[in-house]
């Protein structure tokens, strides 16, 4: 899952959501360094990703990618989940979404000087072009993959994949959909796990 995603799945609190959204720059045993509680965020983060990449829906989407895409495909799903995530906001939470990704770059702010310095270096561009609200439309998404395939020096080709999304757009959200439900309910009781695990150490 993306980033929009990966903050929605860690529940309420602050730290475990910077924990869950800064876990891909953190390898191996390096999560020990933080607090509990970005720990935990760390450790979902790594939880829901397995979850994900091994799930039969998740691979049904990437298969529809993987002749052009090939390993790029995940990534190129992950975008379009959240996409989907966005766009259907209103389906999960009671707070608008400008409200949510506001309160979220707040805390980030709050928590500088947690944060590693690659995070510190994109969070002004995460919040000045705000990311989390703009994958709702397909613009955005196609801006957010552009980013991607840059980062790859225009090997990926990911910017491209936005006609995959227009092209198949039902069969994507009906995916994301059934698989997202699942996901909830997973990361809900690997939350309420990790929690019961680091406070009756």
């Amino acid at each position: 899952m993306n980033y929009l995603a990966h903050i929605y799945l860690s529940g309420e609190n602050d730290l475990i959501t910077i924990g869950n959204f800064i876990a891909d720059g953190i390898k191996g045993k390096d999560y020990k360094k933080y607090p509990d509680e970005i720990q935990i965020g760390i450790l979902l983060h790594r939880h829901i990703d397995t979850f994900t990449d091994s799930h039969k829906i998740v691979r049904k989407s990437t298969k529809r990618l993987h002749a052009k895409y090939s390993h790029y495909s995940g990534i190129i799903v992950d975008m379009l989940y959240d996409h989907f995530l966005a766009k259907n906001w209103e389906n999960y939470s009671n707070i608008l979404l400008t409200e949510y990704a506001e309160t979220f770059y707040d805390s980030l702010e709050i928590n500088y000087q947690l944060l590693p310095l690659r995070i510190q270096k994109l969070m002004p561009y995460m919040k000045s072009d705000n990311w989390l609200v703009s994958y709702a439309s397909i613009e955005g998404i196609s801006k957010a993959l552009e980013g991607m395939n840059r980062r790859t020096k225009n090997k990926s080709q990911m910017n491209e994949a936005v006609n995959e999304l227009e092209e198949f757009y039902s069969d994507f959200e009906i995916e994301f959909t059934c698989f997202f439900d699942e996901l909830l309910l997973f990361s809900k009781h690997k939350l309420k796990e990790l929690n019961t695990l680091f406070y009756t150490k």
